[in-house]
């Protein structure tokens, strides 16, 4: 059984990371791997004179050979992952959900030690992503703890996303506990939002963008805003909340742009301060630097998907970052506002900055960094794992 633990030995000159508590063990630390050990096998990792070290699950269709999910000595069964479960969920309960928020990021993979499992709360509802095989060999013993413990109306499966294809394993989607609406309502900030859990983006909305959204409001009273890239509107009803004179908003999917039209009288706002454009964003921004007509906006928020996949695409990644941003630089005026985010985990805060930097140049602008966000209460992260980092957003101004 998988519950049974197997043995695996870290090399002497391996061990400091585990030591310093990362959750990731690659194959080069382990002395010898058995044969026949299968995918999600509970391991428990020792020192060459047999003293324990962590425990966790062994992947071995990855160079993450183990992924830690504890650095005591813990047996694997449903009263562990309720354990795990009921942390995370007393913790947002605590720092997070209100009477205003409802909906946040139930478990973050590793950063809350279950490897490789996100599970996003929307009001009564939960998705769930499995991102390798390793977890996965333990879905049903999660799903029996989340029940248990969240006692949500429903589970959906949202495991399609394609750092599983790199682990070689298969798509999967579909409910897992009770029925599923074609549309779930949330709460978040005291605003409404409607979610598709089936055929929405990520699990359904980005979540991690919660207080990023409350930040840009901050800056929205008065002004003409673009909203890039917007999806569902997340950003667009703050900012018509706060007192936007006007929001544009673009996406290329009309199925967001109509959910976006929804959430807009779900909150009771004057439809006549929005318009929508079904277009790509890159080039619409460049369609409205090319015109040369004085700027229809002084605030331009900027929330693309990852434009970096995966390490390759770097290069090619950054030309798309420096080309919005250069164009968003290029429209607004003095003391424009600019809501510039990444989620692209292989580009550092650093080099966002320095793009960001060489964007402004070569549009001629003196940009001032007011607030810089990164993940929020729901997104922790263990000190260590500096590989979860994805997510950067700066608010800038033009001088």
């Amino acid at each position: 059984m998988l519950q049974d633990s197997v043995q695996l030995t870290v090399r002497k000159n391996r061990a400091g990371p585990v030591l310093g508590r990362h959750p990731w063990v690659f194959a080069g630390a382990i002395d010898c791997i058995p044969e026949g050990l299968a995918t999600g096998q509970h391991v428990r990792l020792v020192t060459s004179d047999g003293r324990y070290l962590a425990s966790g699950l062994f992947n071995g269709y990855s160079q993450i050979t183990v992924r830690v999910w504890s650095w005591e000595d813990e047996h694997p069964d449903l009263a562990f992952f309720e354990r795990r479960i009921r942390s995370a969920l007393e913790f947002r309960r605590a720092a997070i959900s209100s009477p205003e928020t409802d909906s946040y990021r139930l478990i973050f993979s590793e950063n809350d030690l279950i490897p490789g499992l996100v599970v996003d709360r929307y009001a009564d509802y939960l998705c769930l992503q499995l991102h390798n095989r390793a977890i996965e060999a333990w879905k049903d013993l999660i799903v029996e703890a989340l029940v248990n413990v969240v006692k949500p109306k429903g589970i959906y499966e949202r495991s399609d996303v394609t750092v599983r294809q790199r682990e070689g394993a298969e798509s999967r989607q579909g409910p897992l506990v009770g029925e599923i609406p074609e549309a779930v309502t949330i709460r978040e900030n005291g605003h409404r939002f409607l979610v598709d859990l089936v055929h929405g983006q990520k699990t359904g909305f980005f979540l991690d963008q919660r207080d990023k959204r409350l930040a840009a409001a901050r800056w929205a009273a008065g002004r003409r805003v673009l909203n890039c890239f917007c999806y569902t509107g997340g950003f667009s009803i703050y900012a018509g909340a706060r007192g936007a004179a006007h929001v544009a908003s673009v996406d290329a999917s009309s199925r967001a742009l109509d959910i976006a039209r929804e959430n807009v009288r779900l909150n009771g706002l004057d439809e006549r301060l929005f318009t929508w454009e079904c277009a790509d964003a890159k080039g619409f921004l460049d369609q409205l630097v090319h015109a040369g007509t004085p700027s229809p906006c002084d605030m331009i928020i900027l929330d693309p998907p990852a434009f970096i996949k995966d390490r390759r695409k770097i290069k090619e990644g950054q030309v798309g970052y420096r080309r919005i941003n250069e164009a968003a630089f290029r429209l607004l005026p003095k003391d424009g506002i600019l809501v510039t985010s990444s989620c692209s985990a292989h580009l550092s805060l650093e080099d966002f900055r320095y793009l960001l930097s060489e964007s402004a140049a070569r549009a001629g602008r003196t940009v001032q960094v007011l607030e810089n966000h990164a993940h929020g209460a729901d997104h922790p992260e263990l000190v260590p794992f500096t590989e979860c980092r994805y997510l950067k957003c700066l608010i800038l101004r033009v001088l």
